[in-house]
């Protein structure tokens, strides 16, 4: 049974909405109806940041081992009802179900892991001669989150924000509400004070909008599409307020000729389709070298022929649905434009995979001979479509990787650790993975150029909630008694 998806949670209470529309969450995987949740509108945004600024004074001046102590709290609480989480993620997006427990659930436990072990070791405050360097919450946060890594992109602002001693309002998207409403409900039990954490639903132009405008949010953060993100950021603008973007990618897998091309290959297929696609730091760009362009199209389609597409809550499932569908047909739409414009389809296309004829089903589909001016090269596109370029040589391989708009993340295969680290340190991106190296919840995640600013994870994404203050003279009286 759902519980709350009609209220908001607003100054440490479950209340009714002052808004009045409803948005019909869909099971992608049936097209069946879930339930209805609320949408809020500008005033519920009003009640909420006014609730977050009354909260602020007390709860900013709070001692971090106490707001530590309340993370703990939450972690036990979060763990307690993980499965139940992991099991909403499933139902509301598609994702597969032993997918949402080590994943997708397995994120939110590991970043609230962090946040609190950093917190037991971070200096707030550092005396510089006679002027204390002091680092305090950044104000009151709007926190905007996607519906791709649900419990990722959420615990992901709202810890850090906690721990700097923030007091926020949480936009999730309608397309993923159960989890995070699930989870606001565990903040709320965890103790945390009326106020400090606010919980809303509603439309980005609506919502999103009004919290992007309000004088009394002191930084907003969103991740999601770029295009979200120029709105939340022009919206800001004349209020002067903290931006912090975490957007679009269209990652490149460089792949060099001494690599295990059968492995790494099979690797890079596997992990454009993390998710379903729906990643921001998906490898969706294979680069090879043009003479072996043939051998890792082979190698592709056969990796991706072999991934089982199914229901979620079946254990044979490699993939589920994608979110929706708009998300369903705007993939087809594209899946469309690389055949059209010359790619070379070798392996899934158009339509549902065999044997599924309801749900949001993708093809599992992979292009060769990609043209870095195709769509398919340039534009997100957020499911599970691979486009392998082929490349001249080392310095044609890194003009074609930083030939994009964004600048997220980057992939390098190679068995030459100096080559790998010299095309590293060429990429124009905010994350370097050679050859698949691990998630790390303590390194920073965030891009260069249009893939947003400021970055997440750990200490890096604690400061990103802090201002840095300068008190001089702070010692003076001290040291003069």
């Amino acid at each position: 049974m759902h519980v709350n998806i009609l209220k908001f949670l607003i100054d440490g209470a479950w209340v009714d909405p002052a808004g009045t529309g409803r948005h019909t969450l869909i099971n992608p995987a049936t097209e069946e109806p879930i339930c209805e949740i609320a949408m809020g509108d500008a005033v519920d945004v009003d009640r909420a940041v006014a609730a977050a600024k009354a909260a602020f004074p007390s709860y900013s001046m709070t001692k971090p081992a106490e707001r530590r102590r309340l993370l703990q709290r939450l972690l036990e609480l979060y763990n307690e009802n993980y499965d139940e989480i992991a099991a909403m993620m499933t139902e509301e997006m598609g994702t597969t179900a032993s997918f949402s427990r080590a994943a997708q659930a397995w994120v939110g436990r590991a970043h609230l892991e962090t946040i609190i072990d950093v917190l037991g070791t971070y200096q707030f405050e550092e005396l510089r001669g006679d002027v204390l360097i002091s680092r305090e919450a950044v104000g009151v946060c709007g926190l905007i989150t996607p519906w791709n890594w649900p419990m990722n992109q959420l615990v992901v602002k709202v810890v850090p924000a906690l721990a700097a001693g923030c007091t926020m309002v949480v936009k999730p998207s309608e397309y993923s509400p159960l989890s995070s409403i699930r989870f606001s409900e565990l903040v709320n039990e965890a103790g945390f004070p009326p106020g400090v954490y606010n919980y809303i639903n509603g439309e980005g132009h609506v919502v999103g909008e009004a919290m992007s405008r309000h004088p009394d949010i002191d930084m907003m953060s969103i991740t999601g599409s770029t295009r979200a993100g120029v709105a939340v950021a022009k919206a800001s603008a004349d209020t002067i307020k903290r931006v912090h973007q975490e957007l679009g990618g269209k990652s490149a897998n460089i792949i060099l000729p001494d690599a295990d091309f059968e492995e790494a290959v099979a690797r890079g297929v596997h992990g454009c389709y993390t998710n379903c696609g729906q990643a921001c730091k998906a490898p969706t760009r294979m680069i090879v070298p043009n003479e072996r362009m043939d051998e890792a199209a082979d190698i592709a389609a056969r990796t991706a022929d072999m991934i089982r597409v199914g229901m979620p809550t079946d254990p044979a499932s490699e993939q589920g649905p994608v979110v929706n569908r708009q998300q369903y047909e705007r993939i087809q739409r594209l899946i469309e434009s690389g055949i059209t414009e010359g790619a070379r389809l070798v392996a899934g296309g158009p339509g549902r995979p065999q044997g599924l004829n309801r749900g949001y089903y993708v093809r599992p589909t992979v292009f060769a001979h990609v043209t870095p001016d195709m769509t398919i090269a340039r534009e997100e596109i957020f499911g599970p479509v691979l486009s392998i370029l082929g490349y001249s040589d080392e310095s044609d391989a890194v003009r074609i990787a930083n030939d994009t708009i964004y600048g997220l993340a980057g992939y390098i295969q190679t068995k030459d650790s100096a080559a790998a680290q010299r095309i590293a340190r060429q990429l124009r991106v905010g994350m370097v993975y050679i050859n698949e190296a691990d998630w790390d919840a303590a390194s920073p995640f965030g891009g260069f150029k249009q893939s947003g600013n400021g970055r997440e994870h750990g200490e890096f994404g604690l400061a990103d909630f802090l201002e840095i203050k300068a008190i001089g003279g702070y010692d003076a009286l001290a040291k003069a008694s």
